[in-house]
């Protein structure tokens, strides 16, 4: 047995891996372009570098985020042990000194005995053993070429221009019908969140005026979000142009009113479960705080949960429902692995938590033992479930969410109980798998 793998990238997710790899006694070689060339965000030449926050989020354990940590600490996370070291006050939020952290982690990493760090910029997939790709959302050019070349042209997004979700229990169904126009389809495909036109006007108006993120040098390109236009763009070009767009009431009766909409939003399902909607149309460049305010303004989403909000910035990632099997590996070449936002998860530890997985199982494969699966009422069982789940349409990145998890066999109405309950069941089923991740 060749006992060794080769990893590609040194942030979050693959330093995970290598940690997770050399702690089982596997021989890791890990190829990181800094100091040689550093990415457009990056600053130091430190591995792990937290470059858009120092917040870690939530550390309750029945918050999404709390839970996904919680998980990382049972499954060995060097993350968490640096976060630890160096956590700053911030409520009840993780946060962190970010030299430190990143400091900490490059010392385990470069002082570990099974871990040989090369500094290279590498421009092509190694043609023979283990390699896990763990470079990023701003993977360098040469090496995204060389992956778009392996997956083909239309497997691979250099931009990522996602509409928010919400959960679909916090969708106000008295507000709502579903409905696909012309009575196409199963007659559900989508939920459809009417306005009069007091309300549209209301809504447009606080749509044009709301404040919008500030985006880098390296995603201010003109040409990128052609045929993705943010909502707001095009709601500035008229107050009727997004009612002949995506907020078209053409083919749709309110069967409330008895009578077409002034204006409507369609939601369509996320996941198979529909237990998650995305709003159709609405890719957003407007800050967070923004889209849960005005997108509220819409009835039937007056209290709706933001699970994810839009996005749209540069993000390599790839279409890995299609691509990933359940083990994180290329189904056409099982000996390549993918961890990290390029793998289509979305956040600091949500990417984290990918390269401890792609590490383990990157071992299993060496050693020829079953990969670990682990349970969808997890919450880095169920992310991995959704980024590898072949029925997932137009697959965007996705991070920690309940909305990823199985309901719970008796439905708990508090919302607060609902989701300790769930935590409780992700801890209680990831302890009696855990001994098949040595």
């Amino acid at each position: 047995m060749n006992n060794s793998v080769k990893i590609i990238g040194a942030g979050l997710a693959g330093c995970e891996a290598a940690f997770a790899l050399a702690n089982r006694g596997v021989k890791v070689t890990l190829f990181e372009m800094k100091p040689i060339k550093k990415s457009p965000a990056h600053k130091t030449d430190l591995f792990a570098e937290l470059v858009c926050s120092n917040s870690l989020k939530a550390m309750r354990v029945e918050s999404a985020a709390g839970l996904l940590k919680q998980e990382m600490r049972i499954l060995g996370s060097l993350s968490l042990l640096a976060a630890d070291e160096n956590s700053v006050p911030a409520g009840g939020a993780l946060a962190v000194e970010r030299v430190g952290f990143a400091t900490y982690i490059t010392e385990k990493i470069k002082n570990h005995p099974n871990i040989q760090v090369v500094s290279e910029v590498v421009t092509e997939i190694p043609d023979d053993g283990i390699v896990i790709i763990a470079t990023g959302p701003l993977t360098d050019d040469a090496l995204a070429v060389n992956i778009k070349n392996k997956l083909g042209s239309e497997y691979l997004s250099f931009y990522d221009a996602a509409a928010p979700i919400v959960s679909a229990d916090s969708i106000d169904m008295d507000s709502a019908f579903f409905a696909s126009r012309y009575g196409k389809g199963d007659g559900d495909d989508y939920i459809n969140c009417p306005l009069e036109k007091d309300e549209y006007e209301v809504f447009h108006t606080e749509l044009v005026s709301a404040e919008r993120a500030l985006l880098n040098e390296f995603d201010k390109n003109p040409n990128v979000y052609e045929g993705c236009m943010p909502i707001e763009i095009l709601a500035s070009r008229g107050v009727d142009s997004i009612r002949f767009g995506p907020m078209k009431p053409v083919g749709l009766t309110n069967p409330k009113t008895g009578r077409r909409p002034y204006a409507v939003l369609q939601l369509r399902k996320e996941n198979v479960s529909g237990s998650m909607y995305n709003l159709v149309g609405f890719q957003t460049n407007l800050k967070f705080g923004e889209q849960k305010r005005v997108f509220s303004l819409i009835p039937a989403l007056k209290n709706a949960e933001f699970l994810r909000y839009g996005v749209m910035h540069r993000n390599s990632f790839i279409d890995s429902p299609k691509l990933l099997d359940k083990n994180l590996s290329l189904k056409s070449d099982n000996r390549i692995f993918f961890a990290g936002q390029f793998s289509g998860v979305e956040g600091y530890m949500e990417s984290a938590a990918s390269g401890i997985l792609a590490g383990i199982n990157a071992y299993k494969m060496l050693t020829n033992t079953p990969p670990v699966i682990l349970p969808k009422t997890t919450m880095l069982g169920a992310m991995v479930d959704y980024i590898t789940n072949e029925q997932t349409v137009k697959f965007q990145p996705m991070g920690a969410n309940f909305g990823l998890l199985p309901a719970l066999d008796v439905h708990i109405r508090d919302k607060k109980e609902r989701y300790k309950a769930l935590a409780m069941r992700a801890l209680d089923d990831l302890a009696n798998v855990k001994e098949l991740m040595d």
